[in-house]
């Protein structure tokens, strides 16, 4: 098995980042920060999952208000 030193993000699930996410900001917060439809439209972790998973920008850009709360 390879390990991804380099990768700050390694080993976290999607699911994971979100859910930290709207504990630290909420589905509100969150909606300013990131403008998505499924945060600030009836928000739910099980459609925000799913759109996030099939969308690149909108993970890459979770991924990285992710990031920046952890450092």
């Amino acid at each position: 098995m390879t390990t991804q030193q380099n990768n700050p993000l390694h080993g976290i699930t999607l699911e994971t980042m979100l859910t930290e996410l709207v504990e630290r900001y909420g589905w509100e917060s969150l909606g300013a920060v990131i403008n998505i439809n499924c945060f600030n439209n009836e928000p739910s972790m099980k459609s925000s999952l799913k759109f996030l998973r099939r969308t690149p920008w909108a993970r890459e850009e979770v991924e990285a208000l992710y990031l920046r709360g952890k450092r």
